[in-house]
């Protein structure tokens, strides 16, 4: 059973960048798609990046494309989030999910059926 742990969250300013995490056990990690979310007190969650199979298919949400790169690492089992030029309005938690026996990228929530527990960013002003 696939299973996922964010870290990198925390506090930054307007301008600021930070990496997100999302180190995965239990699977064949290079065999499945895998995105990032995030989510805002009261909202659903929304796709941000999406990458598939060997790191294809890369998918960006326009909200932050330019912004952020996805990328993976099969030998540790991680997938990033790079986060650059972030605002006030990145402040979400942030979550990583995984599609364990899905072939085809998703960006949406209910494409993917493993989550990790989330990370929070803030963004101040």
């Amino acid at each position: 059973q696939v299973q996922l742990v964010e870290s990198g969250g925390g506090l930054v300013e307007a301008g600021g960048s930070l990496r997100l995490s999302c180190v995965a056990s239990g699977g064949p990690f290079s065999n499945y798609p895998m995105g990032w979310f995030r989510q805002t007190p009261g909202k659903e969650r929304t796709f941000l990046a999406a990458l598939g199979w060997m790191a294809t298919g890369i998918t960006y949400a326009d909200s932050v494309k330019g912004r952020f790169t996805i990328s993976k690492d099969n030998a540790a089992n991680t997938v990033y989030l790079q986060m650059n030029s972030l605002e006030p309005e990145d402040t979400a938690v942030y979550y990583c999910a995984a599609k364990p026996s899905g072939i085809q990228v998703g960006i949406r929530a209910n494409d993917y059926d493993t989550w990790g527990q989330g990370t929070q960013v803030t963004v101040s002003s």
